[in-house]
């Protein structure tokens, strides 16, 4: 039986993307493969963290009130990276949504695993904002599975953003018919750049593809996780 070390477990609101507002439970998982510059996530199995079989963390989830949660977000780190875990523990978590949110990059386990997600949260990594370089390899094949899902990106952007990565991004959702979803970089839960700055970003990535939204970080703003 397969167990994995959980950072924390929570019912909150959604706050990034077209979910803004839902409720959920947070399961958020230890451990990324990638480290970028702007993440002010703890997910770090160095310290406090519990382990849990599929079936424990099933009975921890079941004593949420369910009958209020719009779905079960897995988050991170990066929780395809416990893809041996997720094969045992999502058919046997009943009738609950599953919204995963991910880094974009392991396709391989994505598809171990889509027949059991509902909701895809996709990220774009941007070189400028998170200094991982020649994500979008990863990205086109990643999103070549996830497509077969409702799926959406988020692209985390600040003033240093360039007009090649906005049309690499553009590119790449057009070809999957994906929604953009810009997220202005946060610095101390105010956004690192300004409103004007924000909406010409949102101008320059409507030109390409239509299908784009600017939607910050609302739970930083209301100060909740």
């Amino acid at each position: 039986m397969n167990n994995i070390r959980i950072k924390e477990i929570f019912s909150s609101i959604q706050g990034e993307g077209p979910y803004i507002g839902f409720k959920q439970i947070f399961v958020r998982f230890c451990n990324c493969n990638l480290k970028c510059n702007y993440c002010d996530t703890e997910f770090s199995a160095d310290e406090y963290f519990e382990e849990f079989s599929p079936q424990e963390l099933v009975d921890y989830i079941n004593k949420f009130d369910l009958s209020t949660v719009h779905s079960l977000s897995l988050t991170g780190g990066e929780p395809l990276l416990a893809v041996d875990f997720l094969k045992e523990f999502l058919p046997i978590t009943g009738k609950l949504k599953i919204y995963l949110e991910t880094n974009a990059t392991l396709a391989d386990k994505l598809l171990e695993v889509i027949d059991f997600i509902d909701i895809i949260a996709a990220d774009i990594k941007l070189e400028s904002a998170s200094g991982i370089r020649d994500s979008y390899k990863f990205h086109d094949k990643f999103f070549e599975i996830a497509k077969q899902k409702e799926c959406f990106a988020k692209i985390v952007f600040n003033k240093n953003i360039t007009h090649s990565e906005i049309i690499k991004c553009t590119d790449l959702a057009s070809k999957y018919g994906i929604p953009l979803i810009l997220q202005p970089e946060m610095t101390d839960n105010k956004l690192s750049v300004t409103n004007d700055f924000a909406q010409k970003t949102l101008d320059d990535f409507l030109k390409y593809h239509k299908d784009t939204r600017l939607i910050p970080q609302m739970h930083k703003f209301l100060d909740i996780r």
